[in-house]
């Protein structure tokens, strides 16, 4: 069984996604990880994440760069969200993410574009949203906690770009795919929205 979690950052589709993994007991890839990896590549090799090549290059990051604490932070996910939109970077990490998918057994995968590229064929196919209010606010008191000195306010302003940014570029547009379930967890606790994906999972597989 493939469940395929999209929506946009902080939005909760990682944790619902983790909470879906140990629930069905199937194994999890954060597709997000692997573009902030090629971001912060990007910058570490003094590269432009706006230039298709420069990114391109980057897809060749290391392994070990995927534990590196430095990938969670807003200025690489800004990164992420810039390297993203080059279509020779999406498709070199394509057969990674595809691979992961197709596995025996199946498989959660959490990004913006596993439902409608990655893994159309999924099972489950949710699509997890929540206002950019809500979304900041967690992302503060997230960065707060890990002693990042942060403002609200630009954390706002970065999500909002990032938003624009993943809807309007031309390959793999951040949307809804076809069938899924939306999801909206701008007033639900952790355990509400992670008891609501389960649900929609049991739906829509048993529906099948």
């Amino acid at each position: 069984m493939i469940i395929a979690v999209d929506g946009p950052t902080a939005s909760g589709k990682g944790t619902i996604a983790k909470a879906l993994a140990a629930h069905f007991h199937l194994p999890h890839l954060d597709t997000g990880l692997l573009y902030r990896a090629v971001g912060r590549q990007c910058l570490l090799s003094g590269g432009n994440p706006d230039d298709p090549v420069d990114a391109l290059t980057a897809c060749t990051f290391a392994p070990e760069l995927l534990s590196d604490p430095e990938l969670r932070s807003e200025a690489t996910g800004g990164l992420a969200s810039r390297v993203s939109i080059h279509p020779t970077v999406r498709q070199a990490l394509f057969e990674r993410q595809r691979n992961f998918a197709t596995q025996p057994g199946g498989a959660v995968l959490d990004g913006r574009d596993i439902g409608t590229v990655i893994a159309p064929e999924a099972a489950a196919k949710l699509f997890v949203v929540a206002s950019v209010e809500a979304r900041a606010q967690r992302r503060f008191l997230e960065m707060q906690a890990h002693g990042r000195d942060v403002s609200l306010e630009d954390i706002a302003a970065d999500l909002a770009a990032r938003d624009e940014r993943d809807r309007s570029r031309k390959d793999a547009p951040l949307r809804a795919a076809e069938h899924a379930v939306v999801i909206d967890t701008s007033t639900l606790r952790r355990e509400e929205a992670i008891a609501a994906a389960i649900a929609a999972v049991d739906a829509l597989t048993q529906s099948a």
